[in-house]
């Protein structure tokens, strides 16, 4: 039971959050953010908010540096949207399943254009190179 409670906080601070940081936000600093996800404690004291950015890691920075500063804000706006005993003390991190991800994407491209080079390579050297003895 507990379990499905800390889910649904976590929905509702995601949705809340982007809200706010979307709609509500200032701060030259903050790119174009996405969060993509938030982990909340089983106490509903601590949420982890994790975001992507859209750019350069010196805008992943920036936007972080703008998020934390920002922190007392958007909590205070969260407290006034969600009903809760506690609001969470909101934690930003940068996600980097993304770059993970393109990463990987990047290695099986390699991978793949290098199996195709080496695919077509073998079709230029004569499969029957044994047939000049006979």
């Amino acid at each position: 039971m507990a379990h499905r409670r800390t889910a649904r906080v976590a929905d509702l601070v995601k949705q809340e959050v982007s809200q706010i940081i979307q709609h509500e936000m200032k701060d030259p600093r903050i790119g174009f953010v996405t969060v993509t996800s938030v982990d909340v404690s089983v106490d509903l004291r601590h949420a982890r908010v994790y975001f992507s950015v859209l750019g350069t890691q010196e805008d992943q920075k920036a936007s972080l540096e703008g998020l934390e500063r920002a922190k007392g804000y958007i909590r205070t706006q969260l407290g006034r949207r969600i009903k809760l005993r506690h609001i969470p003390e909101l934690l930003f991190r940068y996600d980097e399943s993304f770059d993970y991800a393109q990463r990987i994407s990047n290695v099986m491209r390699s991978i793949e254009t290098t199996d195709n080079e080496s695919g077509s390579q073998a079709d230029r050297v004569p499969a029957d190179k044994g047939d000049d003895e006979g």
